[in-house]
This record gives structure tokens, C-alpha cells and sequence, in this order.
């Protein structure tokens, strides 16, 4: 128990120094390219983070466990939703661009849909990865034909040249990812030894796992004052989680699904979209509140506790 504790630990400090580091060379990498912080939230920033979900998705497709890369999807999005934006919207409220709503939410509204649509049939093969994957790129071209830089203050930002930014975002996203890895497996490991089911540990532990990069840059951007970069982190990783993390199982074992990811984790992850959508429209002109921000925490909390009495067999 000592080493998984051990390893939990550095994880997460890992991960709170890299974030902290990720955020702040993603401000410069907006200033200095003269892209939106938004944009580069919903991209670069939505890309690193979403890189542990990435990673899950590849080695459990190829040991031959893609329910596990499924689940990881479907888990992360409805952990970005309820825990990731409910904690930072908790810690300081958020201000709700309205080129968010207008753009970037149709986006992730419609990638949601074909999600649905291609677990529907409890198989997830190579066609749905292709019109997936032809989403992606859509969304991507979109995204930066639609840019519009701001110029307004970006809060604090490091005095970074272009290509030094480049570098520490790289370098940060690189901690990032095996930070969430070191501090998922110690977690698991510590569930193992306490009694957890598998079932549980696969349906909270690694979704939260790696959902906490996510979470991560999302507070330390909103305590730096670039809550352009929080918002499009949780919606451009979403966006991501379904259109780039999803695939892979498609892809690299085609096949049937569990019956559970398209008739209990798709619908509430769907509920908690379509919630957050309400909530981002009634907001356009305002912030996400704490109020709001602790019904989506506690939705999540809600369904944690779910999970855990079906694990133990309730009904």
C-alpha cells in the first residue's frame, strides 16, 4: 500500500505544478500566434488534456478491453461536465463568452448526437470511426475559421517568446499525461488493496483519473484569470473525447459494446450536455454561478453514488 500511496502523491503534484505551467505557456502560445485564448483552449489546451484519455483508449483497444476505452469516453465527458466545471465555476464563477454559444456549442451538440447515434446499434465499427474522425476534422477547420482574437486583457500572462511557449506547452503536456497515469494507477492500486470492485474502479477511477488534467488547468486558469481557456478546455475536451477518443476502440477492435455504455452512461451523459448547453444559453450575457456550479457537482456526486450501489448489485 505504501508504493500506490507514494506514486498517488507525486502524481498529483505532478500534475498540479505541470497544469499550473500547461496554462499559463497556452496564454503565450495565444498571444504570441495571435489566435483567440478560446481557440486555444478548445485545441491545444483540449488536445493535452484529452492526451490520458487518448493513451487508455489506445493500450485497453489493444489488449483486447475496448469497453474499457468506451467507458473512459463516455465516463470523462460526464466527469468534465459535472466535476470539472462544476469545481471551477466554484472556485471562481465564470464568464460565458457569447462566441462560445454561438459557435463552438453547436459543435459539441452535434458531435454528441452522432456519438448516440453510433452507439446505438451496440456495435462500434470502422464506419462510425470514419464519420467520427471526418467530424473531427470538420470541427478543427471550423474552430479556426471562425476564430476571432480578442483584444481584450488576457489576465496574467508569462513573458514568453513564441518559440520557448512552444516548447514548455509541449513539454508541460507531456508531465501532464504521465502525471494523470502515475496518480490513476497508484489510485487503482490503492482501490484494489481497500476491497473495490473492478467494475467501480473502471467506471469512476479512470474516468476521474484521467479527467483531473482537465480539471487541473481549468482551476488554474480560472485563478489566472483565463476563463476563456477554462470554458473552451471543457467543452473542446469533450468535443475531443468523442470525436479522437472514441474512434480508437472503432478502429483498433471493431465490435460490440456493453449494452450499459448506450443505455445508462449515453443518456446521462447526453442529460448532462444538454444541461450544461441550458445553462451556458441562459448565461450568454453573464457567468456560470456557484449555485449552478454545485447542482452540476452534485448531479455528478449523484451519479458516482449510482454507480457504486449498482456495482454492489442493487438494482
Amino acid at each position: 500500500m505504501l508504493i500506490p500511496l507514494l506514486m498517488a502523491t507525486v502524481g498529483l503534484i505532478g500534475l498540479v505544478w505541470s497544469a499550473d505551467r500547461f496554462v499559463g505557456a497556452a496564454a503565450a502560445t495565444a498571444r504570441g500566434t495571435g489566435l483567440s485564448p478560446l481557440l486555444i483552449g478548445m485545441t491545444v489546451v483540449a488536445l493535452g488534456t484529452s492526451a490520458p484519455e487518448m493513451v487508455v483508449a489506445v493500450f485497453a483497444a489493444l489488449d483486447g478491453i475496448p469497453d474499457l476505452a468506451t467507458g473512459n469516453a463516455l465516463g470523462s465527458n460526464i466527469a468534465n461536465i459535472g466535476l470539472v466545471l462544476g469545481i471551477t465555476a466554484l472556485v471562481r464563477p465564470i464568464p460565458v463568452p457569447f462566441s462560445l454559444v454561438r459557435r463552438e456549442l453547436p459543435l459539441l451538440l452535434g458531435a454528441t448526437g452522432l456519438a448516440g447515434y453510433a452507439l446505438a446499434n451496440g456495435i462500434l465499427g470502422r464506419f462510425d470511426a470514419l464519420f467520427l474522425s471526418l467530424l473531427l476534422i470538420f470541427s478543427l477547420w471550423w474552430l479556426v475559421r471562425a476564430d476571432t482574437p480578442d483584444a481584450a486583457p488576457m489576465g496574467d500572462i508569462p513573458d514568453l517568446a513564441l518559440p520557448r511557449a512552444l516548447s514548455w506547452l509541449v513539454g508541460t503536456l507531456l508531465l501532464l499525461a504521465l502525471s494523470s497515469r502515475i496518480l490513476v494507477w497508484g489510485a487503482s492500486e490503492l482501490a484494489q488493496g481497500m476491497g473495490v470492485s473492478e467494475l467501480i474502479i473502471g467506471l469512476t477511477g479512470v474516468a476521474i483519473g484521467t479527467s483531473l488534467p482537465e480539471l487541473a488547468a481549468c482551476v488554474a486558469s480560472a485563478l489566472k484569470g483565463h476563463h476563456e481557456l477554462a470554458i473552451g478546455n471543457v467543452i473542446g475536451s469533450n468535443l475531443f473525447n468523442l470525436l479522437a477518443v472514441l474512434p480508437i476502440p472503432a478502429l483498433l477492435a471493431p465490435g460490440p459494446i456493453d449494452a450499459a455504455a448506450a443505455s445508462r452512461d449515453y443518456p446521462i451523459m447526453l442529460l448532462l450536455t444538454l444541461a450544461m448547453s441550458m445553462l451556458l444559453l441562459w448565461q450568454r450575457q453573464g457567468r456560470i454561478e456557484r449555485l449552478p456550479a454545485s447542482l452540476l457537482l452534485g448531479c455528478y456526486l449523484a451519479y458516482l453514488g449510482w454507480l457504486g450501489l449498482v456495482g454492489n448489485g442493487a438494482p
